[in-house]
């Protein structure tokens, strides 16, 4: 028996993955334990989790895998603070004593917390990936292509912030390489900052921001901010950032060339803004764009696998499958650092191991590999909890939940293994009719208590995809935005310049609570192979509504973690304005509850 654990954390959004086999048999972020969003200590719940769920002790792996190398990081921090000597002396005076304390000698730390697991773990068997080989690994590797381009964008690794990579077989090379502190992630990140958004955690507001503006800013990104060359290769003008040695994203010249100082989040969202948002979000796609044209002619190759952060960029992600550049493309639905855990401990097993690899199915199994819970469990949470419950037969849930779905109601969902990765894709999924015309505003602030602004995915089912959106290949993980069929024309022929409450108020298509401001979606496809019951679920909404779609937002408010225990669900449910919580078979009507909703939930956690 081959076991390999892979372990990310120290940065953000720390994960394990343990692969027995060859088969991936689970992954999970630690913040779905620790209820802190991002969370980037050391993952001693998700390695507990992982070793449970293959019945193993931490003392019977064969490797254990860090997904990057410490020491080529520290290497990067040296020569980037005498590159930009002698500005930011003061952020190498912060950084430097925690490096020589802790982060440089990493193995020595990751062997000291896996002794609090298991006294018995031998310190050889720890070793290290690189950051985008981890990356390139968790794209190619659960992919169903035998042979594929391997796109990563990211913030940054140890060095590189883009690479190419060719997979084969049981085999990676990367070939090309665009390293720090030219970064297409960063870039993205410096605009989030600028917007007044949270860096690592923002950037899906300014994409899901860029369709209310223009991008009047386009020309100012491209003249000033980064050089972008044919072939999709880019330097950035670094007099502009601050990220390199400083405290902050970007600086005061930055500032200048847009005329307007960095949002405080607490401010207003202008017009102004929603143009920023607009100008990044389309200089970002036409570098993603002009990379896959450049490699897809290069290295005729017709399939693509994308990870890194950037590669959550669903919006950039639609155009190029738009463009047809390649026949075939798959996404790592965790992308992220969280992605990484399990991007090392694949990488080791094939190219380390040289163990052989079967193609043609995707092995990710739905991305649904975190816990599930038995009867038993649910039902001592929900006593604990004072809950008010029945347990009904399947074909009873669906036809009460659909007419409920029907009547309005903004339904916890709670099904099943936990999805990996940041998208709730029908396990952990708040759910909603899409023909509502209110419902889209009604999530937002009453349930997940953020921007109006934000949009939510439809979930439909596979076979009738095509009725619905301009896409005609599968989407299991929401990682791809296509154009809604369907649509109501405008009356206001100048709803860009409406402002954002404006613009949400008008209907777009038939089922508007899925349609964003530019008449698109980032679509999530329901497959009964992959994931059965939300399959059954949508299928019985379905005959009774005529509507083979449902909305699916992740269960969780602005700034938590989406839930994991049965817990977690009902003190989100009582602390929100949810109409009803489903826990596998369980069913609880708010109406029921006794008055012990939490007050203030929202503040228990950091808006983000």
């Amino acid at each position: 028996m081959s076991l390999i654990l892979g372990i990310s954390s120290y940065y953000h959004d720390s994960a394990a993955a343990i692969i027995v086999n060859n088969e991936i048999v689970a992954a999970v972020q630690e913040e779905r334990f620790s209820r802190i969003k991002h969370d980037s200590s050391f993952p001693f719940k998700s390695i507990e989790y992982v070793l449970k769920a293959a019945n193993v002790n931490l003392s019977d792996l064969d490797n254990i895998i860090f997904y990057e190398k410490p020491f080529l990081k520290f290497e990067r921090l040296i020569e980037t603070h005498i590159a930009f000597a002698p500005h930011g002396f003061k952020s190498f005076c912060a950084s430097i004593p925690i490096w020589l304390r802790e982060k440089l000698f990493q193995k020595k730390l990751i062997y000291k917390n896996l002794k609090k697991i298991d006294k018995q773990i031998n310190e050889n068997k720890i070793k290290f990936s690189e950051h985008h080989l981890s990356h390139a690994a968790s794209a190619f590797y659960p992919s169903p292509f035998d042979e594929a381009l391997i796109l990563t964008l990211d913030g940054v690794g140890e060095w590189s912030t883009t690479t190419i990579g060719i997979g084969k077989g049981n085999k990676i090379d990367i070939l090309e390489e665009i390293n720090f502190p030219h970064s297409i992630g960063l870039l993205y990140s410096a605009f989030t900052y600028y917007l007044g958004f949270k860096v690592n955690s923002g950037e899906y507001k300014v994409m899901g921001l860029a369709p209310y503006g223009e991008p009047k800013y386009q020309k100012i990104i491209l003249d000033k901010l980064i050089n972008v060359k044919e072939d999709g290769s880019f330097r950035l003008d670094m007099s502009y950032f601050n990220y390199a040695t400083g405290l902050t994203m970007t600086n005061k010249k930055f500032s200048e060339i847009f005329g307007k100082q960095v949002r405080k989040p607490e401010d207003k969202l202008e017009q102004f803004h929603l143009d920023i948002a607009s100008s990044i979000q389309v200089v970002v796609e036409e570098i993603i764009l002009k990379i896959s044209e450049y490699i897809k002619n290069k290295y005729k190759i017709s399939n693509l696998c994308l990870a890194g952060g950037v590669a959550l960029n669903c919006v950039a992600n639609g155009k190029i499958l738009n463009k047809k550049i390649f026949d075939n493309i798959w996404i790592q639905p965790a992308s992220g650092d969280a992605g990484g855990a399990l991007g090392a401990a694949l990488a080791f097993n094939y190219l380390e191991l040289k163990k052989s690899r079967i193609s043609g199915l995707d092995q990710m199994k739905g991305s649904l590999l975190g816990p599930r819970y038995t009867d038993k469990e649910i039902e001592n949470d929900l006593e604990k909890n004072y809950a008010n419950y029945e347990k009904l037969n399947e074909q009873d849930l669906f036809s009460i939940v659909s007419n409920e779905l029907v009547q309005g109601k903004a339904i916890g969902w709670f099904q099943g293994r936990l999805e990996y990765g940041p998208r709730a894709l029908g396990n952990r999924s708040i759910i909603a009719d899409p023909r509502s015309k209110s419902i889209q505003k009604d999530l937002n602030i009453k349930i997940k208590f953020r921007e109006s602004f934000r949009p939510f995915a439809p979930a439909v089912l596979r076979e009738y995809l095509s009725d619905f959106f301009e896409l005609n290949c599968d989407s299991p993980y929401m990682l791809l935005v296509a154009g809604v069929k369907n649509k109501i024309s405008m009356q206001n022929k100048k709803e860009k310049s409406s402002s954002i409450l404006d613009q949400l108020n008008q209907l777009r298509s038939n089922i508007p609570a899925v349609t964003h401001v530019d008449y698109s979606a980032r679509v999530q496809t329901v497959h009964k192979d992959i994931n059965k019951k939300f399959y059954g679920l949508i299928s019985k909404f379905n005959e009774i509504s005529s509507c083979p779609v449902v909305v699916n937002t992740s269960f969780n408010i602005r700034g938590e973690p989406i839930v994991c225990s049965p817990s977690d669900a009902f003190k989100c449910f009582m602390g929100t304005n949810l109409d009803i919580l489903v826990i596998e078979n369980y069913i609880l009507f708010k109406d029921k509850q006794k008055k012990t909703s939490i007050k203030n939930y929202k503040d228990q956690f950091e808006l983000d």
